[in-house]
């Protein structure tokens, strides 16, 4: 067996464990073992072929690490709206108990809300901000913004 399809063997096999497992890192070793199959098909040494799919992979990997180091955090879960399609929907709160609380109609059902800690309790519009399990955690929308 030739030594360039050892590498893409390996190379396919990272992309394959990166598939199962969804680690996007797996992704730069396999390009680094994939630049390795290359190297092999240029004509360079077993060592200078080590040192390609090290450079490669590495240099592929702390970028992308750099890259996500950099990127502000995600919201929690709770409020995520690429995670829960409900955050960032307006629904109409009649009235709020002593407690902040609220039953509100909402995609057709009825819903426990829960306003937002540091809101001011008011009747009218209101932005779903986060689901923490069944309840709806609501922030009052501005004046501008009701519709």
């Amino acid at each position: 067996m030739a030594d360039s399809t050892i590498w893409w063997l390996l190379a396919g096999s990272a992309v394959a464990i990166e598939l199962a497992t969804g680690t996007f890192y797996l992704l730069m070793v396999a390009l680094g073992l994939a630049a390795a199959a290359v190297a092999t098909h240029l004509g360079l040494g077993l060592t200078a072929q080590i040192v390609v799919a090290a450079l490669v992979g590495g240099i592929g990997t702390g970028l992308w690490y750099a890259k996500r180091a950099s990127a502000p955090p995600s919201a929690p879960a709770s409020a995520n709206r690429d995670v829960n399609m409900d955050v960032g929907a307006q629904l109409h709160v009649a009235h709020w108990e002593a407690d902040r609380t609220s039953r509100v109609t909402y995609r057709g059902s009825q819903w426990q809300a829960r306003l937002q800690a540091g809101a001011t309790p008011q009747a009218g519009p209101h932005t779903v901000a986060a689901v923490e399990g069944s309840v709806l955690v609501l922030v009052p929308l501005p004046a501008a913004t009701a519709s």
